[in-house]
């Protein structure tokens, strides 16, 4: 059968085994308004007065949104929201982008991102963990972690986040507070939130926030320095928007997650020998780091000794910023790498994406297909160079065998398994 992987911008087309189980996510139809409904969520939202009515015209406003390496549809997200902040003069409003410890936007991609009319209006501050200057101490969390947070964002009268909010790895979802930390932490708080024994935490995963220790952090950094407002949308695979959360940061994530469930995690009842993944295609796979995500997803119902494939194009290389390929390369094996991060005395920016990568790699095989990465490029990040899934497949099968079990998750970790015991 003929399926088309979420790949890059353009997607791949596959020949698969006929016998190979699809998983997808729930289909959900976008809005048929987008612009009307966030309009609606934010005149009447959850737990707090309308946000124009919480604005005075001298306010000082930060807004915070997601940067490049996140499906959030800004670029129509935001001219609504500011719409309502029309009596607040442009150069009252800052635009925060939340990068987290990923690299900053090239001018072209902030266009790309907010639209033109945006960034020729508005300010825009590009958040950097490592400058200290930029960074305020809001308080200390229970874990013991200093949550340091973005000046702009503290300092302003009105603190606005916005957001995606789907299934994450290790945070448990997306979206909410989660725009805070690591969105606008400093580095010595996005550490400590995922240091080696925060993600190695066995609740630490996909869709879990109670008893989730990278999640409750995440959400004491919010009650250290509280949002005004909050407003938060879920989108389909073609990034249409199909719901829309606005008011308190509490209410909204909580109501976006319980919706976001239902549809992204699917019943599996049995692990497979082989699993074929994306990264749910551009942006989410513009680079290695990103990709791990989709790793992940898959590793959920492969068995152990079995296969991962995972098709992402990684546009942006590894990528250089960060530590995430010194770690790989110096380390030169997931074991290796294992030992190292358990040492208490070892920190390294980027060390968490390598630990969960080494951690699926002590259960499966994972072969990586892109076309902008060669072969010893790909074996230096510890994967197995795929040039070829379809003649891959068959290379597993005659291992395998012939009635070995094959699962696809096309759009990636936009569909999360959930193996049934």
């Amino acid at each position: 059968m003929q399926v088309t992987l979420a790949y890059g911008r353009t997607g791949l087309s596959v020949e698969l085994p006929g016998e190979a189980v699809v998983i997808r996510p729930a289909e959900v139809p976008g809005l048929p308004d987008e612009a009307a409904a966030i309009r609606e969520a934010l005149r009447r939202p959850m737990g707090t007065p309308p946000l124009r009515e919480l604005v005075r015209p001298d306010h000082r406003v930060t807004v915070v949104f997601s940067d490049l390496t996140r499906p959030m549809p800004n670029e129509r997200v935001l001219p609504v929201l500011l719409e309502e902040l029309s009596h607040v003069r442009p150069a009252q409003v800052t635009l925060l982008n939340a990068l987290g410890t990923h690299r900053p936007q090239t001018p072209a991609e902030l266009e790309e991102m907010l639209g033109a009319q945006i960034v020729r209006t508005y300010p825009i501050v590009q958040h950097d963990p490592h400058d200290r200057a930029s960074l305020v101490p809001v308080g200390v969390s229970s874990f013991g972690h200093p949550i340091l947070l973005h000046r702009a964002y503290v300092e302003a009268d009105v603190r606005i986040l916005t957001g995606l909010i789907e299934p994450h790895f290790f945070a448990g979802f997306s979206g909410g507070p989660k725009s805070l930390l690591p969105g606008i932490a400093g580095m010595e708080t996005i550490g400590g939130n995922h240091g080696a024994t925060m993600i190695a935490h066995p609740q630490a995963t996909w869709g879990v926030t109670a008893g989730n220790p990278i999640y409750e952090e995440i959400a004491q950094a919010a009650l250290l320095a509280p949002p005004t407002f909050c407003l938060n949308v879920a989108v389909n695979r073609v990034r249409a928007i199909t719901d829309v959360w606005a008011g308190d940061w509490k209410a909204v994530h909580e109501a976006g997650c319980r919706t976001v469930a239902t549809r992204a995690f699917v019943a599996v009842e049995h692990p497979f020998d082989i699993v074929i993944t994306t990264n749910s295609g551009y942006p989410l796979d513009l680079n290695l780091y990103q990709a791990v995500k989709g790793m992940s997803a898959a590793s959920r119902i492969t068995r152990p000794g079995g296969a991962i494939v995972l098709a992402a194009e990684c546009s942006d290389g590894i990528p250089d910023h960060g530590r995430y390929k010194e770690l790989l390369w110096s380390a030169g094996s997931p074991e290796a790498f294992l030992k190292t991060v358990a040492r208490p005395d070892f920190f390294c920016q980027d060390q968490w994406e390598a630990q969960i990568q080494a951690q699926i790699q002590q259960r499966a095989e994972v072969y990586l297909y892109s076309d902008r990465l060669d072969d010893e490029t790909i074996r230096r990040a510890w994967l197995r160079p795929c040039r070829n899934i379809p003649s891959l497949l068959e290379e597993l099968r005659a291992r395998y065998g012939r009635d070995a079990r094959i699962a696809v998750l096309p759009e990636g970790p936009q569909s999360v398994p959930v193996l049934q015991h």
